[in-house]
């Protein structure tokens, strides 16, 4: 046997393992069932986390460095929703991303940027929309409304962002309050909501607000504040008044 077929061989071997790797960690993740088979879901931390679906990577407000994202390939998709240090690592997203990467950011965000990556940068404005592969992507209005707390997420500056994929209606909150353009959403199959004070919304809140337009799956996130991490346990209850509603508890810290 020559040199390189043995060199063949071992890279063969490697790729295997590689891909074998892959599909053991995204077998590991919480699954939403879709025409397409399963997203599994696999949270990072706090506003983070990872969804793999067809064998591709998407990657939602990476922060934390390349070692927080170790059991996964560089991302194919990237969904940035606000400017904050807990939503934007420029470094994390270069570290993730490879030539076949695509971004999804609002303006804002795309200027923090060095100027030579903005224009691999796709900017999405609220009610704006893209096709991307078979997933199709919509920029949802995140922002606050009680008084004294508008400058931490202005309206128009961030995105929420709502996912169809294989058939499914998925839902990022970003950082909101309880606004209208959240509770008017329909058929909605599965969403990500945050619930921190001062910041975005109380778990009471956040709660009515479920109970209105009605997910089949609500996965809590961002719910660390001020005065530490949130009541998910009165979050539940409040929420499971509606039994058609599914709380799904992750280790997001």
């Amino acid at each position: 046997m020559t040199r390189s077929n043995i060199h063949l061989i071992v890279a063969l071997i490697m790729l295997i393992s590689s891909v074998s790797a892959a599909n053991q960690t995204a077998a590991t993740g919480d699954q939403i069932a879709t025409d397409a088979g399963p997203l599994v879901v696999h949270p990072i931390e706090h506003a983070t986390f990872v969804m793999v679906w067809g064998g591709k990577t998407i990657a939602v407000d990476p922060v934390g460095g390349a070692p927080a994202f170790s059991e996964f390939p560089e991302a194919d998709l990237i969904l940035i929703t606000d400017l904050h240090g807990d939503h934007l690592s420029v470094e994390t997203v270069a570290a993730l991303s490879g030539p076949g990467t695509t971004t999804v950011a609002p303006a804002a965000v795309a200027e923090k940027f060095p100027e030579a990556d903005r224009t691999r940068i796709s900017v999405l404005a609220n009610g704006e929309s893209m096709e991307w592969e078979d997933v199709v992507v919509e920029a949802i209005p995140m922002y606050n409304v009680t008084e004294g707390r508008e400058e931490y997420h202005l309206k128009g500056r961030g995105n929420g962002y709502l996912l169809t994929v294989g058939g499914r209606r998925i839902y990022i909150a970003g950082d909101t309050e309880d606004i209208p353009e959240m509770r008017s959403l329909e058929d909605i199959d599965a969403a990500f909501l945050c619930m921190n004070l001062p910041y975005t919304m109380d778990v009471d809140a956040a709660a009515d607000a479920v109970l209105e337009f009605k997910p089949k799956i609500v996965y809590p996130y961002h719910y660390r504040g001020k005065g530490g991490l949130s009541d998910l346990e009165t979050f539940t209850a409040i929420v499971s008044k509606d039994p058609a509603i599914e709380v799904r508890l992750l280790e997001w810290y």
